[in-house]
């Protein structure tokens, strides 16, 4: 598995399985464990995914060692003042049945984030997590908050595909070398981007299908990814990148479609207001 050196030195792999939307009826469980006899080591989840558990178990339950995958989660804003923050680690480690996370980021930036993540260099000295970081920072919010931390980011997780390529964000993510992680790698099978004649035509001198040709291409521009299917061909297919290589002029010829908008404005009017209303992680406490 290729991977990426962070900046706190430690390996993430570079290709990864989301499992955002994923139901927590066992369909997790079962994708997960899919994802693993595919070679994929390493697993996406989060507190407000509702399905921690049901990662923990397919790892528990298959026969790839728990050193062997990297387990990212994300706390949710609901749980950002300094002791929430320190419980909600200890019930997603709970919940994964796991002694430590590989990765944990805050999940929205907004409310009392400076609080959450001095909760989070804590466990991160104790050892129970990682390496630590943040996700849905645009350029705004990333020059708003990381300023106060102690320690800097290893990851922000944001949108990104050839459509929305995060240019004025990932120059400043570059000064501190904080990887950037795509969500929606795909565009949530977007069937224009999927369908977009540059792609298809890369597509089809590779003998590749357009989403390995999008994952190559980000692979390629230093972009951690972590598609989600619960479809098994997708699965392996997403893995199957390696066994080629974009040459200079393809590059460029995939930023060019960048149209610099996304689906998701984390600057917009009340989006933090919004989320928190829409995810009550407590509800079945």
């Amino acid at each position: 598995m290729k991977s990426f050196k962070l900046n706190d030195g430690n390996e993430i792999p570079a290709i990864g399985f989301g499992t955002f939307q994923i139901p927590a009826d066992g369909s997790t469980c079962t994708a997960v464990r899919k994802a693993l006899d595919y070679g994929i080591r390493h697993i996406d989840t989060a507190v407000a995914y509702f399905n921690e558990q049901e990662v923990g178990q397919a790892i528990k339950n298959s026969e790839v060692e728990r050193e062997d995958v990297w387990i990212t989660s994300k706390m949710w804003l609901q749980d950002y003042a300094y002791e929430d923050a320190k419980k909600s680690i200890r019930t997603t480690l709970e919940k994964l049945d796991m002694d430590y996370i590989d990765l944990y980021l805050l999940h929205q930036p907004y409310g009392k984030v400076t609080e959450a993540w001095k909760a989070m260099e804590e466990a991160k000295e104790e050892g129970v997590i990682k390496s630590i970081g943040v996700s849905n920072m645009s350029p705004n919010l990333w020059n708003k908050f990381v300023p106060e931390f102690d320690s800097m980011p290893s990851v922000n997780q944001v949108e990104f595909n050839p459509y929305f390529q995060q240019k004025e964000l990932r120059e400043i993510l570059a000064k501190d070398d904080v990887k950037l992680e795509a969500w929606a790698p795909l565009g949530q099978g977007n069937s224009s981007l999927l369908n977009n004649q540059t792609i298809v035509d890369l597509a089809d001198k590779y003998d590749k299908n357009p989403g390995q040709i999008i994952l190559r291409f980000e692979n390629q521009e230093g972009i951690i990814v972590f598609p989600k299917s619960t479809n098994e061909e997708h699965i392996k297919s997403n893995m199957d990148i390696f066994d080629f290589k974009l040459n200079e002029d393809e590059i460029e010829q995939i930023r060019k479609l960048d149209t610099g908008k996304g689906i998701h404005d984390p600057d917009a009017e009340g989006v933090g207001e919004f989320l928190l209303s829409a995810y009550d992680v407590h509800e079945n406490d």
